[in-house]
This record gives structure tokens, sequence and C-alpha cells, in this order.
């Protein structure tokens, strides 16, 4: 794939797909359908409640493959003893394997935890938080504990391993140079400080994405907890709702960037999305001369 090792490779696919789940399950299947068809088939409680479940399983699987992802490479760059012993493409399988369980795992509870907004003709129809999530202590110990298993420690884990990569990579710049003589009147091209620059680059890229599009639905996560509002609880004129659903947006579009982000930084991914886009230009200019 694109000169990628298979370890990456396997990441990225990965990635993918839990990003992939999140366009389906958040923006096709539940805000378009909801949008547009109200009172569709997938409108049911019964389905609206699985397709919720399924909306918090896919985003935890986007956050935490970019969180193994970002850890796999601090460990391919920073310790290199260990490279050849974590980055293989059984242990990236494994650790694969391990968020997409943990993750359905984790989020089974959602299901549980929303009843019929309406019930019309003896059908219940669309989802609603029971009043019950908020007060009964077994659901605040699970709204605590999802709380901080995400957003609070991937942006802790994110933060911190690209932090101790970019510092490995900084020094080992200052070494490299120290030894190349850069410090004299002579400039030397050297392609590793390049790719080194470009890494670093890469990862404050990845980061920063993060942060800012967490931002909002941590902010409001913090305000749930410590205050007391709750979730889609008021009309969309609220503040606090329209704040919600901002950052409910900003965080399906995060689910996405990353993968983007690793993609198009790779040269030779870039060099064959520029082959597929000229493609058809040069089908048509095959079959023009063909006729001529």
């Amino acid at each position: 794939m694109c000169g990628l090792s298979k370890c990456v490779t396997r990441y990225l696919l990965g990635m993918a797909v839990a990003d992939l789940m999140v366009i389906t399950f958040v923006v096709i299947l539940y805000q378009i359908i909801n949008a547009y068809f109200p009172h569709s088939f997938f409108n049911l409680t019964i389905i609206c409640r699985c397709i919720l479940t399924m909306i918090f399983i896919s985003m935890d699987c986007s956050v935490w493959l970019t969180v193994a992802f970002t850890f796999d490479r601090f460990i391919a760059i920073c310790h290199q003893m260990l490279r050849t012993k974590y980055c293989t493409e059984k242990n990236v399988t494994v650790v694969i394997t391990v968020v997409f369980c943990a993750s359905i795992v984790e989020n089974v509870p959602y299901y549980f935890i929303y009843e019929p907004r309406e019930v019309a003709n003896g059908v219940e129809w669309s989802c609603y938080v029971k009043s019950s999530f908020y007060t009964l202590p077994i659901w605040a110990a699970f709204l605590w504990l999802e709380t901080i298993l995400s957003p609070f420690a991937p942006y802790v884990l994110i933060l911190l391993f690209n932090s101790l990569t970019i510092r490995h990579i900084i020094l080992a710049n200052r070494v490299r140079s120290g030894l190349r003589g850069n410090s004299s009147t002579v400039k030397h091209t050297d392609p590793e400080m390049e790719n080194r620059r470009k890494s670093i680059v890469l990862l404050l890229a990845i980061s920063g994405s993060f942060i800012i599009l967490w931002m909002v639905n941590l902010i409001c996560y913090i305000c749930v907890q410590f205050t007391d509002t709750q979730f889609l609880d008021a009309t969309y004129n609220d503040p606090f709702t329209i704040a919600e659903l901002s950052g409910y947006m900003l965080k399906s579009l995060s689910s996405c960037t990353n993968t983007f982000i690793y993609a198009v930084s790779q040269t030779k991914f870039r060099e064959e999305l520029k082959n597929v886009i000229k493609w058809p230009m040069v089908l048509v200019a095959t079959a023009t001369n063909c006729i001529k």
C-alpha cells in the first residue's frame, strides 16, 4: 500500500474502517435520516437505540485506534530496541481486535439508557435519555467512566506520546547536526533530518486537530458533570444545546481527519491520488486519439 510498512498499512486500514463506521452511523443513519425521514423505519425506538449505540462504538474505535497508532509510532521512533518486538503484523492485528472488542463491551450499556420519545398507535418512536440516567449512582459512575475514557484519556495519551516523540526527534536532530558540522559556513542537505521535520509537522497536525475538534465536546462533558445541565434537554435555541450539537459535529469530523492526515502525508499516496484524478482525462484523450 503506497510503499508503507505492513504495520502502518494495517493501522490505516483499521482506522479507515472505524471512520467509515462513523460516517455511516453518525452522518447517514442518524443525522441525515432523522432530518429528512423522521418517520422512517430507522426512527423506531429499537432501531434508534442500536444506531446510537453503534455511534458510540464507532467513535471509540476511531479515537482509540488513533491512540494505538500514535503509541506504535512512538515505539518505532523512540525505542529502537522494542521496535522489532512490538511493531509486528501480529501485534498490530491483536491491538486492532482488542480495540474493536473493548469498544463494543464498553458501549453496550448505552443501549439501555434510552426510552421512547413518543408512542403513536402502540408504536415506539425515536429515543430519549431516561431521567434516571442522571440520578442513579450506577449511571453516574458509568458517565464518569465514559468521560475519563473518552475524551480525557485519549487527550492525555496523544499529547504525551506525540510530545515525547517530537522531543526525541529534536534531540536526535541536534546530535546529528553536531556530527555533520552544520554550525560551519558550509550548508549540508540531510534527507534524514528533512524526514524528521516532516514527522514533527505530521504529529503536531494530528495532536492539534484532535484537541481543537474535541474541545467543545469536552467542555460539554464537564458542564454535565459539574452542573445541572443535561444532554439534549433543552430546545435548539438554547446556547448549551447549540454548543453540544456543534461538539458532536466537530467530534464526528475529528474521527475522519486523522486517517486523511496520515494518508495524505505519504508522498506515494499523493502520487497515486494524482494518478486516479488524471486517469479519466487520460482515458478521454486516448479515446479521442483512437477516433481520429
